[in-house]
């Protein structure tokens, strides 16, 4: 990193989806990368098969607005003391701007908050949610999970392990602020002098926020857009009818219509990227193809466990169970309230999913 350049802008990589990647090298623990003026991009490690979040800092006067924040564990806490004294220079913290309230994302804006005397700033929707699941912290798991989760197939053990896993949120999760400054859709952001637009997505979280600086063309995207995974749309427990699919599709062809294909994208997992509009596209057909393959499966009545194999690249072990029945869940309701599929629940609480074949009744 020199005066804001990275000598790696000039090996960028090209891959089949059509993505260019300018800067293809992460940054190393406690260092940071260049990737637009005023913009820096670092990683924090994450002890799960996805082993790493992107965080930023945008240069906001004489110190940083931190974007996103890591979990809250002692490596994250550590790489931010090393960040902190290092590449940003010893500059304060301005303020804290999380896109979302996933534990990766707001981990940490307690304890950066409380650091530094700044302010934390969030749509109302993630404040809210993140705030409510931290208060389940401690509790017994409610008897409705339980009756969620057999109806898409657990076995008891399965179910148990819910029942004492419960409320882990507040594990990787420090307190959050009592209070907050609330971003929404079309606002503008000063940061630094220059203006960051609000562009909120749905479907994998509430009320996602995703930054565009419009005069040069960089969106921090959080989890909304990423380069070569696509973000787990779930349904759960609190909320079993929702259609977070249906709403994760509006908002990518929403975004097709915002964001001009030259944007460079800064994601929350991966490289920066550009060719945001194959991106979205790519990302709206793997769903498109993924429902067609479980509209075959469902010719038989299937329960929500049943259909994995249709949706997913690879077996679904005990650690991503709970995502992989939330994202199962999610492409079943979304089939359900078009008409598509039927539900019928047995005497043992069970729920079977059956295609609706053409000139049925649903």
């Amino acid at each position: 990193m020199a005066d804001g350049v990275n000598p790696a802008n000039d090996l960028a990589a090209r891959d089949a989806r059509g993505l260019t990647y300018p800067y293809p090298v992460p940054p190393g623990s406690g260092e940071a990368v260049a990737v637009a003026p005023g913009v820096l991009w670092m990683q924090l490690s994450m002890p799960i098969a996805l082993n790493h979040i992107n965080v930023y800092a945008v240069e906001d006067g004489d110190g940083w607005a931190l974007i996103d924040t890591g979990l809250n564990i002692p490596d994250s806490r550590e790489r931010w003391d090393a960040l902190l004294a290092g590449p940003l220079g010893g500059r304060p913290v301005t303020r804290v701007i999380c896109t979302h309230m996933h534990p990766d994302h707001i981990g940490l804006a307690g304890w950066l908050c409380q650091r530094f005397g700044v302010g934390l700033t969030m749509t109302r929707l993630e404040y809210v949610t993140g705030r409510m699941l931290l208060a389940d912290t401690g509790q017994p798991a409610p008897e409705a999970g339980a009756v969620h989760y057999r109806a898409a197939g657990w076995d008891e053990a399965q179910v148990e392990t819910y029942r004492r896993e419960y409320g882990q949120f507040g594990r990787a999760v420090s307190p959050l602020p009592s209070g907050y400054t609330r971003m929404r859709e079309g606002d503008r952001i000063r940061i630094g002098g220059q203006d960051w637009r609000v562009v909120v997505g749905e479907g994998h979280s509430p009320e996602h926020a995703c930054l565009w600086r419009e005069a040069d063309g960089v969106v921090l995207g959080g989890d909304q857009i990423l380069p070569k995974i696509s973000s787990n749309v779930s349904v759960w427990p609190t909320e079993p009818e929702a259609d977070p699919l249906g709403d994760w599709l509006a908002s990518l062809e929403r975004m097709k219509t915002v964001f001009p294909d030259d944007v460079l994208v800064l994601p929350s997992h991966g490289e920066p990227f550009r060719g945001v509009q194959a991106r979205l596209d790519a990302l709206i057909r793997g769903h498109m193809t993924a429902l067609k393959r479980l509209e075959k499966t469902l010719r038989e009545p299937k329960r929500a466990v049943d259909v994995f194999g249709a949706l997913f690249a690879r077996p679904v072990g005990d650690g991503v169970r709970g995502m992989a029945t939330g994202e199962a869940l999610a492409h079943l309701n979304y089939l359900l309230q078009r008409g598509r599929v039927s539900r019928t629940r047995d005497a043992d609480g069970v729920d079977w999913w059956t295609m609706i074949n053409e000139g049925e009744a649903a």
